[in-house]
């Protein structure tokens, strides 16, 4: 029986964590998934790790070498490759709980109407079992800007996509020299079309490593600016409050700052508002390179 989701990993150098997801993988009291990893250009054992796992035929794992482009760049080969109906990204630092494929596969199965939804939202936990957060019982679909954005529920989600609506929207964009587009900017056009069936369900237990990108955020927004103004010119343009696109209009001139863009360029969708927090852009790009020279 074809299994019906993909568990898929990006991972670049990071042979020294990925065992601990290989044996959560392992674990899982139900086994109808495929692991597929995206090595991005890993120059460790990663390759010779992953064939040593692929031996044992414990689990289902597929695996697939591209050059470096980012982790963006390892989601667009993942949704290439992926055709069973949902995929969870689980990041190489990162890992399941024993049971969460099995809850994942249950709440699917008694989820009604799924061609009306984007997939499932559930819950990442830290490794002592703490969830980061909870989704309130009248949220029982949501998009994710509906959650965060508009009623502020803070905590990391674990998403589970339907494979099919991921391939409705474009890729990821690729800019030479940079390696980082913030994944939410597909998430949030997801969000104009689907809902998803929300769950306090811990799918994933997360550990944020010092060389991750969560860690290193200012100095993403230096290196990687068009990434950024992309994904900024997308939460402008979706934006329902003024709060929330006066602070995305700072980022953007911080963005177009980094590459000597002008701020009203033409695909700007709120130039009055960008005009509005022009001087907040500008300190907040003087604020982010004091940081990161420290």
């Amino acid at each position: 029986m074809k299994p019906l989701i993909t568990v898929f990993t990006p991972t670049y150098n990071r042979a020294f964590c990925l065992g601990n997801l290989y044996q959560s993988l392992v674990r899982q009291s139900n086994k109808s998934f495929i692991w597929l990893i995206i090595d991005d250009g890993s120059t460790d054992e990663t390759a010779e790790l992953v064939e040593s796992w692929i031996s044992t035929g414990e689990i289902s794992i597929q695996y697939h070498y591209q050059k470096n482009q980012g982790m963006h760049g390892a989601h667009n080969a993942a949704y290439q490759l992926i055709n069973t109906e949902l995929n969870v990204c689980i990041d190489s630092d990162d890992y399941m709980p024993d049971h969460a494929i099995n809850k994942i596969l249950n709440i699917w199965g008694n989820t009604e109407n799924k061609t009306k939804l984007a997939g499932i939202i559930g819950l990442d936990a830290f490794k002592d079992g703490t969830p980061t957060g909870h989704i309130p019982e009248k949220f029982k679909y949501a998009t994710l800007s509906e959650l965060e954005v508009v009623n502020g529920i803070k905590g990391d989600k674990k998403v589970v996509l339907r494979t099919a609506v991921v391939k409705e929207y474009p890729p990821y964009p690729i800019y030479k020299e940079e390696k980082l587009v913030p994944l939410g900017s597909l998430y949030l056009q997801i969000d104009q079309d689907y809902k998803y069936v929300c769950t306090n369900e811990v799918f994933c237990i997360i550990e944020y490593l010092p060389d991750g990108s969560s860690k290193n955020i200012l100095k993403q927004y230096k290196i990687s600016p068009r990434g950024f103004l992309y994904s900024r010119i997308l939460e402008l343009k979706y934006s329902q409050s003024f709060t929330y696109s006066y602070t995305r209009a700072m980022h953007l001139v911080s963005s177009c700052l980094f590459i000597k863009k002008w701020f009203l360029f033409k695909e700007n969708p709120n130039k009055l508002i960008t005009v509005m927090a022009i001087p907040a852009g500008i300190l907040l790009h003087l604020f982010i390179l004091i940081k990161i020279k420290k």
